[in-house]
This record gives structure tokens, sequence and C-alpha cells, in this order.
């Protein structure tokens, strides 16, 4: 990295960060705050001269993954293109019943321009709990789903997470390539990506709902089922806030391969209009 940077500590990970976060927002607990300034960041005076801001909250932790390591390949991809100040939590411990403080009050979403989901707590079945979460989106922020974000909360008796999401799904396939089909190649979110992706080993996820309001941009066959299932799309929640989600993520060869980072980039662009 040919950028300044400080290593924080987040939640008993290490991270390094590569942007500014604003001084007026204070970080909930368990939260990084990047260093000053990075590749994008405030005082650079040129890359981005005269484009907004945009101030981005991650929400990550639970059971399964390289939070860490995730946060900072989605921040380093962005930052390529677009002038962000990045707040990172890694939350609710390693399993899928942790509490994440972020969402402790009802305004958590407050002052963020987009929220990236990347929590994988499956066994939380709070209705409180859950829709603090969900209330803040129906009038707030736009969102990025991803990967284990569709299995969290999955144990709720109510609809109210897979409705945000826009899809619902309880299970997965066993990993393998998976051969990607764009089927809105039209879609401004999708537009010009690679139209012969096979990923590497991921998983599938089975897709049992898409919910109104939500348009899938590409689908795969469960080598199991046969059956084919949406793991890209986009929505709009509550007919106004826009949600880009995939299923796809699992493994840390996912997240190191330039296609799926390009994917998390378009998504993030089309959910913040930018």
């Amino acid at each position: 990295m040919n950028t300044p940077s400080r290593a924080v500590v987040c939640a008993a990970f290490l991270l390094t960060l590569i942007a500014t976060a604003p001084a007026a927002q204070q970080p909930p607990q368990g939260t990084s705050q990047p260093a000053a300034p990075g590749r994008g960041g405030r005082g650079t005076g040129n890359r981005f001269a005269g484009q907004p801001r945009i101030n981005a909250l991650i929400v990550s932790g639970g059971c399964c993954h390289d939070y860490p390591g995730e946060a900072k390949i989605l921040m380093d991809a962005v930052n390529r293109v677009l002038p962000v100040d990045w707040t990172a939590v890694v939350q609710g411990g390693s399993g899928t019943r942790g509490s994440m403080p972020v969402y402790a009050s009802a305004d958590w979403a407050k002052g963020f321009d987009i929220v990236i989901h990347n929590e994988c707590l499956a066994d939380i079945d709070d209705p409180a709990y859950v829709r603090k979460i969900t209330a803040a989106h129906r009038s707030g922020p736009p969102a990025i789903v991803i990967h284990c974000a569709m299995h969290s909360y999955r144990a709720a008796a109510f609809d109210d997470w897979r409705e945000f999401l826009s899809v619902t799904s309880r299970r997965h396939t066993k990993p393998f390539n998976i051969p990607v089909k764009v089927v809105a190649g039209d879609h401004p979110a999708i537009a010009g990506f690679k139209a012969d992706w096979v990923t590497p080993v991921d998983e599938l996820y089975v897709i049992d709902k898409i919910w109104p309001n939500t348009t899938a941009l590409a689908t795969a066959v469960s080598p199991e089922d046969k059956k084919e299932y949406p793991l890209i799309w986009a929505s709009e929640y509550g007919g106004k806030t826009r949600v880009f989600g995939t299923t796809l993520g699992h493994g840390a060869d996912t997240w190191a391969d330039p296609v799926y980072q390009d994917l998390l980039v378009r998504g993030f662009r089309w959910a913040v209009q930018r």
C-alpha cells in the first residue's frame, strides 16, 4: 500500500484501514476508524476533487468468515473509484447468536449514505432487535447485503429481514465453481459485467422466494437439484430504498477475485447512485 495507514483494533481483530472517518460521526463500540488520509481520503486534493464524499458503514461479524480481511478488500476496491469515508465494525463474536452493539439505538444508521451488511447471525430471532435494523433502512440509507447476511436471523418466525434482503434463503449447496449467468445485462448495476464468469469455489444459496420490487441480475444452476437460483440482484425495499445483494462471498478465493471485487463496486455505485 502506497498511502499512509495505521492499524486499529476492531473487536479483537486487527484491521488496516485507508480512509478518514468523519469527525462528526461517533463510531459505535467495536468500531474501527480508518486512518487519514488514504486513497481518496480527505486532504488528497486531486483525484476526487469536487466530488461529494460518501459516508459508508460496514457491519460484519458472527460465524464463519474473515470479516476484517473482507472489509479491507471491499474498502480498497471501492476507494479506487469513489471518495469514501468508512466506518467498519466487526461484532457479534464468532457464533450465530451474538449481539451487535452497532444496532443499539433506533437511529443507528443516521448520517450514513450506505450500509454494507456482511454479518452471519442465524439464530437471533428477537423481533425488536431485527426490526430496529430494517426500520432504519425503510426510510434511510441504501444497502449492500453479502453472502451470509441472507442466512442471518433465519430463525426468526417473521419475514421483516427477508423482505429487506429481497430474497428468502435457509440453505446452500455444497461448494463448487459456479458458472454465473447474467440475466439482466441491461440493468445499470451489472451492464458490462463479465459475461462468462465462473467463480472460485463458493456456495450457491437456495432461494425459496424473491420479494416484490426485486430484479434478478444473475443466476446459476444448482448441481444438486438442477434448479436455477438468483445469486445477484437489485431491489427497492419499501418501494424506494436501493438494496444490492449477492449470495457469493464464502471464501477468501472469491474475495480475492477481481471479478467479484468489480461486482461489489458495481453494487456500491448503483446503491448510492454514483
